[in-house]
């Protein structure tokens, strides 16, 4: 028959801020006994000490001494913990005696009440091999024997381990002075073997031989403060609402363990003691140790996965390790700015516009350059702007553009004039190609002359006032200058030549939306990296003219590092972003283009946030480099799924699984298929909404 036992005597505690005076806690006699690693790991504490007269008191005495006594602040205060025995010297309790100091306050709270009986079920049944809790069955384990080596982390598949468990680690300091007299008396006895069996002509024992090594090896690192004794336990209770299923977990978990040479045993006759040692009350009713020093003792820490959760911020995914939610505000670090890499097909897009959406919900304004028209529908969704830049459209920026100042101190004469002659000065290269420094400095004279032109010169106040010269005014001067007919002839093509008409014009958009994409699929090859700049350096002069949050994506931003002043241009947004509170996202696919620039690896050094996403073989060995990967990481970003990668936010780093809502998934979704259904079932809506009216309108 199964042992029903009420709860009274089963996990009677009494809480250490409403004890009497004549009742101490079982939480402090643990924090002298025992440190239990359910929440914390604090090594080093010393060992519960009994002392020790001419005449040796009870057990029972000395439980009736760690009650009624109090400290000036109230606290229950235990007797004999630090006393001298009658020779000058501590001696720590035994097992034993520790498991009998546990029984007699065991039988001594009998009869109290506390909080932990008010929560507690009713009564639970015992039976030989687990327990019965209302309904729901508990089957307790115990580790009696480990390797010779333990891996970090060893214990990461138990913490993930996908079933409802209780895992509780005990750790008990032990004296080195007590160890070292062990240890040297080992040595003696494996020398003493050895000899025999060699003075026998046996064959030599490779596990005696081994036993040596060790022993020798731990007692040199005791005498050198390098390595400390211990006593560690661990027990594990399994809980199941089917008992067929909790045989099955169990099996699994044996075999899990016993694959890495840990063994474990089901504490047969003991699932009471087993049980009480797993829930979160600090007992060690079980007292099934075994011996470590401190190396291996480190690798049982259970808390192995890192978290990147705060306060505020957007959800980013789930953490692939323990499920916990991966919400962070960008913000938050030294700089905004991020970069994400990922083949093709990996969900970089995926995650950006999941990124820019949850970001417009914050208030955050997004400024997106969009090269494959992937961020229309969301720019749709939303009510943003989305604006085609092609040889066709009607939209128009004007490169000789300057930025409205922030502020005063940025009125002084010459400063906005000089910063976008600078601007220029990389663009003109990127229209015109390589020059010779007589043509750069005929560059230079003619972009000061066409903006005085306007009545804008270096001494001029508040050059944005006027109206910027275009184009056209630029080609003028060119051409009237000795020297430069060869700069007017290349330039020719983008004012009256077949490129005409996208950058020579007055601008006429703006960045009034809270989402404003500019799209660039329509622009031939040789035009979009200069299109990207000229976009670039109007958004540029946009943010410093008005102070407020922004995020600015550049999609494909490899295209702009296969130029040297394209590149240097992005390089010097993003260090200066910062200070425009700017975050810039720089995402690309090529990551073999991007690095091979100079400017390459410094966008990445000034991008406090990274996302690596899944990796093409030949791109991850220099993504290894760049971002200290280590072999795990290696393996994981090559072997991730969709929405799979490593997410970096300044020293911490998690493993990243990227999830979308069911509307965030149709606004933002990159299928083909699914974008062509979305487009079906806005026609049919909106047609549908066109026959009601008209219906309506009938009607009336």
């Amino acid at each position: 028959m199964p042992n029903q036992t009420d709860t009274d005597s089963k996990v009677q505690t009494v809480d250490s801020k409403t004890q009497t005076a004549d009742v101490a806690s079982v939480s402090e006699l643990q924090k002298v006994d025992a440190t239990a690693n359910i929440v914390q790991v604090t090594p080093g504490k010393t060992a519960l000490v009994q002392q020790k007269p001419a005449a040796k008191p009870s057990i029972l005495d000395n439980i009736k001494g760690l009650f009624g006594k109090k400290t000036a602040d109230g606290k229950a205060q235990i007797a004999g913990s630090n006393t001298q025995t009658a020779d000058g010297k501590e001696q720590p309790l035994t097992a034993e005696e520790r498991k009998e100091i546990l029984e007699t306050e065991k039988l001594y709270n009998e009869g109290l009440t506390s909080i932990r009986d008010i929560i507690a079920p009713a009564s639970y049944e015992v039976f030989y091999d687990h327990i019965n809790v209302e309904g729901l069955y508990a089957q307790s384990y115990y580790v009696y024997a480990y390797p010779r080596y333990l891996e970090t982390n060893w214990l990461s598949p138990i913490v993930n381990f996908e079933v409802t468990m209780d895992v509780s680690q005990f750790i008990y300091p032990v004296g080195s002075a007590q160890i070292m007299r062990t240890l040297k008396r080992k040595v003696a006895q494996f020398q003493a073997s050895l000899r025999m069996n060699r003075e026998k002509g046996n064959v030599s024992d490779p596990a005696l031989e081994t036993a040596l090594e060790d022993a020798e090896q731990l007692r040199t690192e005791l005498q050198r403060g390098q390595e400390k004794f211990f006593q560690f336990g661990m027990y594990m209770t399994i809980y199941s609402d089917d008992m067929k299923k909790l045989q099955k977990i169990t099996k699994q978990l044996e075999s899990l363990l016993g694959g890495k040479l840990i063994l474990t045993k089901k504490a047969n006759l003991q699932q009471e003691y087993a049980f009480n040692s797993t829930i979160p009350i600090c007992l060690d009713e079980l007292q099934v140790n075994s011996n470590m020093n401190t190396s291996p003792l480190s690798s049982t820490f259970p808390f192995i996965s890192s978290e990147l959760t705060s306060n505020d911020g957007i959800l980013y995914g789930l953490n692939r390790h323990n499920e916990s939610l991966v919400v962070f505000d960008r913000f938050s670090l030294e700089n905004a700015n991020s970069v994400v890499f990922a083949k093709s097909g990996a969900g970089k897009s995926y995650a950006i516009k999941l990124e820019v959406l949850r970001y417009l919900m914050m208030g955050v304004d997004v400024i997106v350059i969009d090269p494959e028209n992937e961020y229309e529908s969301l720019a749709e969704s939303v009510g943003g702007s989305y604006l085609r830049v092609s040889l066709n459209s009607d939209k128009r920026i004007n490169p000789f553009d300057l930025p409205a100042p922030v502020d005063q101190a940025e009125l002084k004469p010459g400063d906005l004039l000089r910063s976008a002659i600078i601007d220029l000065t990389g663009l003109m290269k990127l229209m015109m190609g390589d020059m010779t420094p007589t043509q750069e400095g005929i560059l230079d004279r003619a972009l000061i002359d066409v903006y005085a032109t306007k009545g804008i010169t270096m001494d001029t106040p508040n050059p944005s006032q006027f109206n910027p010269p275009t184009m056209e005014d630029f080609h003028a001067v060119l051409s009237s200058m000795d020297g430069a007919e060869d700069m007017a002839q290349r330039i020719q093509k983008f004012t009256t030549g077949t490129y005409s008409g996208v950058f020579n014009k007055p601008t006429n958009v703006n960045l009034d939306k809270g989402l404003v994409v500019f799209s660039v699929r329509d622009l031939e090859d040789q035009l979009r990296p200069i299109a990207m700049y000229i976009i670039l350096s109007y958004i540029w002069n946009r943010v410093r003219s008005e102070l407020k949050k922004r995020i600015l994506v550049i999609d494909e931003a490899w295209s702009m590092m296969q130029h040297d002043d394209s590149a240097k241009f992005l390089f010097g947004l993003v260090k200066r972003a910062r200070k425009y509170y700017l975050g810039v996202s720089t995402i690309t696919q090529d990551v073999e283009d991007f690095m091979r620039s100079d400017f390459g690896k410094p966008i990445i050094t000034n991008s406090s946030m990274q996302i690596l996403l899944k990796q093409s073989p030949t791109a991850m060995e220099m993504l290894q480099k760049v971002f200290n990967l280590t072999e795990g990481e290696k393996y994981m970003l090559l072997n991730s799924g969709v929405g799979q990668g490593l997410f970096f936010a300044g020293l911490k780093h998690v493993a990243l699984q990227i999830i979308a809502s069911y509307t965030e998934d149709k606004i933002i979704t990159t299928n083909p298929e699914e974008i062509l259904k979305g487009r079906s079932e806005r026609i049919f809506e909106n047609a549908e909404k066109e026959q009601n009216a008209d219906d309506k309108a009938q009607t009336a």
